[in-house]
Parts: C-alpha cells; sequence; structure tokens
C-alpha cells in the first residue's frame, strides 16, 4: 500500500497555492491519501528567526527571479494566478475557519480560500471574504465564524504548527511521507515516488556540504 502524503500548507504561500492545485492528481495517480495538514507559517518564521515576509528580504535580482518563478509554475501547471493587491494577507483567521469547517469540506474550503487569494486578488483576512466563500459551498457560514474564534479552535491552529515544527517544517508547502520531508512544489515527482517506497541511495547517507 502506498504511504500517506501530508500536505503541509498556509494560504499566505504562492507556492503552497500552486502545489494546492496538484494535490487530487497527486492522489489520483500514487493512490495515497493526501492529508491536509494547515499550520501558521508566521507562527513557523517567528520560531526559526524567519523574517515574517521573505520578499523584503530578497536582492533585486533574486526577487525578479522569483516573480518569474511563480509565473512559469503557474504556466507550467496551467493554472489561474493574479497577484493579490496586498501580500502577505494575514492568514490566521482563514485557517481557523478552515478548522472550524466540517472535515469533509476541508478540501473545498482549501479550494475556496486558495482562489480568494492567489486567483482573485481578495483579502482573505477579511471575514466578508470568508464568509462569501463559505456560502459559496453551501456552509454555515455564522455557524463556522462563531467556531473559529473559540479557544479550542485558536489552541488547535497552535497545536498544528508546533506538530509543523516537529516535522522539521521551515517553510511552505512541505510533504511528509514516512520519515521523509520534501519541501516545494517543485518536489511532487520525489513525494508520488517516496509514496510509493523511494528512498535516498543509502551508500550517500554520510554525505555533508
Amino acid at each position: 500500500m502506498p504511504l500517506p502524503i501530508d500536505f503541509w500548507f498556509d494560504f499566505s504561500c504562492p507556492y503552497a497555492y500552486l502545489a494546492s492545485t496538484q494535490v487530487d492528481r497527486l492522489a489520483r495517480e500514487t493512490g495515497s491519501e493526501v492529508r491536509l495538514q494547515p499550520f501558521l507559517l508566521g507562527g513557523v518564521f517567528r520560531t526559526i528567526g524567519q523574517s515574517q515576509n521573505l520578499s523584503a528580504t530578497l536582492s533585486p535580482a533574486k526577487a525578479a527571479h522569483n516573480r518569474l518563478d511563480v509565473i512559469r509554475w503557474a504556466s507550467w501547471f496551467d493554472v489561474p494566478l493574479r497577484a493579490p493587491v496586498r501580500h502577505p494577507n494575514r492568514t490566521v483567521d482563514a485557517l481557523r475557519v478552515l478548522l472550524a469547517s466540517p472535515g469533509d469540506a476541508w478540501p473545498a474550503v482549501v479550494r475556496q480560500f486558495f482562489a480568494a487569494y492567489w486567483v482573485d486578488a481578495q483579502d482573505v483576512s477579511d471575514a466578508a471574504v470568508l464568509r462569501a466563500r463559505l456560502d459559496a459551498l453551501g456552509l454555515d457560514a455564522a455557524a463556522i465564524l462563531a467556531q473559529a474564534d473559540t479557544p479550542e479552535v485558536r489552541a488547535q491552529l497552535h497545536e498544528r504548527t508546533e506538530r509543523a515544527l516537529a516535522a522539521g517544517v521551515f517553510g511552505a508547502p512541505a510533504f511528509g511521507v514516512g520519515d521523509q520531508l520534501f519541501w516545494g512544489q517543485d518536489r511532487l515527482d520525489m513525494v508520488a515516488r517516496a509514496a510509493n517506497g523511494w528512498v535516498p541511495r543509502p551508500d550517500l547517507t554520510d554525505f555533508r556540504f
């Protein structure tokens, strides 16, 4: 049986959005269960001492390359992409709303919130945006938004972020397969093979930079 694949993500990352457009294909082609693992990327960054806005720390050449890289990957996957008016959006509320949503609705909610941010250039820190997306799915938006603001859901997001750190996650998107962790939407071929038993060559285990 193929191993399950953990998909670690936050809505604020364009590469996580790009990866999210491929998880259904990944599950279909590998026969694996892809488990959605939302976490607060800003919380991870605070813990590891990383800037909250990575794009602000890049050299002009690197920033230009990153912009082109995102465009290339959207083109490669043939998915829509639109630059948000403001970036990064605060995503803690969107993540809590996802956690408060019914479990069987999670895939659809994830698609809606990623689309709000990276396709329709909406601000997912705006409760009205989240409410409209839940309404579009026929969910009880009022009840979900109320539940999202409870101590239990707040604690759950904190616990999931701690779990991400314990798994070695340092950015998004990340994919966990067994004891292997892969970072980036450009590692999907490796993730697929790892789910079906692939591991790095054992003769390289002592390799060090």
